[in-house]
Formats: structure tokens, sequence, C-alpha cells
């Protein structure tokens, strides 16, 4: 072997053990750490404020589960990112999912370049496997909101009944926490454990809105809110919003059966190009890659590209009938 392919070797190695490890300190936290300064405080060892150190001040009032690596760090004015990983009930911190992401992305670059592709093939594979994590989270929190949504209505009743056999309003949201699956119970059972810390459970409420960004739900926090404050038949009204949303997802079914049809058309019609361009590819490699080496038929690339998305904008414009 010659000193320039064992120069080769070696730098390999050493950036292998180098990502490798600064994953592993990514997904290492300082819990321990942070364990032991709470502990300090609570004995009276170490006084909280004292020598000028600030971040003592919020020691107590940070959760021990809440480790920053660096990319959580470099990430953190993004606070939107973070309300959405806790919508999708994410299992990763924003660390760790920029970890994942990138070793997806180098990972799918590195073995698209040694199966001998292209690099701007490579380069487009490890785009696409890096967004899939964000692609999985985004899908994950859409069916958790949707599975929240329907669950609703029998929540409001659960809590309904309950006000009317003389039960509190806590007690209602307790039930709901230990009747209902997830992931409403997981939320409502969160609302009333910081009620029961002595948090308002107006503030508890609002709280759960701004986890959970359902209208119907709003709409049920506002009638609480409002009740607590003027007085009124709460089970009633939490009767009403419980029918008022079954209609809703009435007419929605009703409206899904009748744009069946334009649904279908829009996937047809932009699933089509791209399948007769893999078929023409494989039958007639030369006449296809006239698209790519003449200007002409770059320009018609980009012309297709550009009213296939057009196609798919206004497809979906048409066939997207809020309720």
């Amino acid at each position: 072997m010659t000193t320039v392919t064992l120069a080769i070797l070696a730098a390999a190695f050493i950036g292998v053990a180098a990502l490798v490890g600064g994953v592993a300190l990514l997904f290492q936290g300082d819990d321990s750490s942070t364990a032991e300064e709470r502990l300090d405080v609570l004995t009276g060892s170490r006084r909280a404020g004292k020598g000028g150190d600030e971040s003592e001040l919020l020691l107590l009032s940070s959760p021990l589960d809440e480790t920053r690596g660096l990319l959580d760090r470099l990430i953190e004015p993004w606070g939107g990112f973070q309300r959405f990983l806790k919508q999708a009930d994410s299992p990763l911190s924003v660390g760790q999912l920029g970890a994942v992401s990138l070793l997806l992305a180098g990972g799918g670059f590195g073995a698209s370049v040694m199966a001998g592709l292209h690099w701007g093939i490579g380069v487009a594979i490890g785009v696409t496997l890096m967004f899939l994590p964000i692609t999985w989270l985004f899908f994950r929190r859409r069916f958790r909101l949707a599975k929240f949504g329907r669950q609703l209505p029998e929540a409001l009743e659960l809590i309904s009944r309950a006000l009317r056999a003389g039960h509190s309003l806590a007690a209602g949201i307790s039930l709901v926490a230990e009747e209902m699956p997830s992931p409403i119970a997981d939320e409502f059972a969160r609302c009333y454990e910081e009620q029961n810390l002595g948090i308002p459970l107006e503030e508890t409420l609002e709280s759960m809105t701004e986890r959970v960004p359902n209208l119907d739900l709003r709409f049920f926090v506002t009638a609480v809110i409002l009740q607590r404050q003027t007085g009124g038949d709460l089970a009633e009204i939490l009767d009403k919003i419980g029918r008022l949303i079954r209609e809703r997802f009435r007419i929605w079914g009703q409206i899904q059966a009748l744009t069946g049809e334009g649904r279908l058309s829009g996937i047809v019609l932009l699933a089509l190009p791209p399948a007769l361009f893999l078929v023409m590819l494989r039958l007639n490699h030369d006449y296809v890659m006239t698209l790519f080496t003449d200007p002409m038929g770059q320009q018609m690339l980009v012309g297709a590209i550009v009213m296939q998305l057009l196609g798919a904008v206004v497809i979906k414009k048409i066939i997207t009938i809020k309720v």
C-alpha cells in the first residue's frame, strides 16, 4: 500500500471516529450533573443565586430531563420547532433530530458515491434522506392532532356527565385522563397535574390549547373560562360543543366523498409525468437525456416542472374546502 492510500485510510478512520463521538455527545445529556446541582441547592450545600451565576436561579424551575446538546443550543431561538416536536410527541430532541438527519444525509451521499453514481444524484439522495425524519414527524403530528380531534367530543361528553353527577371540573378532567386513550388522555392528565401543583385551571387550559392547535379545543377552553367568570350551566354548554363537533365531522365526511374524484384525478395527473419519464428513461435512454443536454430540452424541462407545481397548487385549492 502506498503512503497516499494509508493517509486516506487514516483520514477516513479519524473522520468516522469523530463523527461517532460527536453524535454520542449529542445524544448524551448532563442528567446526572443537573440532578446533583439541584440536590445541592435543596440540601443547602450550595446557595442558589450566589456567586453571580444567574443560571442557578433557574435550576429548580427547569426539568431534569431538559438537557441540551450543541445543536439544541444553536437552534434554541427557533421555539416554534420545539413546539412542533411536542405536538408530534417526538421521542427525539432538536439536537438528536439534527444528528439523525445529518447521519442520513451523509450515509446516503456516501453510499451513492460508493455505488458509482454521479455526485449530483448523490447530493439529491442525501438531501432527500436528510428531510426524511422531518417528513416522518410531520405525518406523526398530523395523525396525532387528527386523533385528538376525533376523541374530543367523547371527552367533552364525559366531562359533562361528570358535572351532572356532582363532580368538579377538575375531577371531570381527571376522569378523561384515566378513562380515555392517548393522545387526549396525555394532554388532560398534564392539565390535571398542573392544576394540582397550584397553577390556576385557566392557565393550564390555555397551555393545553398552545400545545394542541385545535379550534374545537379552543371553544371548550373559552367556554370554561367564561363560565368560571360569569356563571352558567357548563354541562349544557359542553353537550352543545360536542354536538357541534360531531356535526362538523359529518359534513367533512360528505365533502371528502364528493371531492374524492377530484383528489384521485389530481394524484393521477401529478404522478403520470414522472412515471412516463422513468419508463422512457428505461426504454430509450438517449432520447430522454436530450432534456438535460440540449438547451431547448432544459428549458422545456424547467417549464414542465413549473407547470406541474402550478397544477398541483390549483388542484389543491379546488379540492380543499374548510368546514
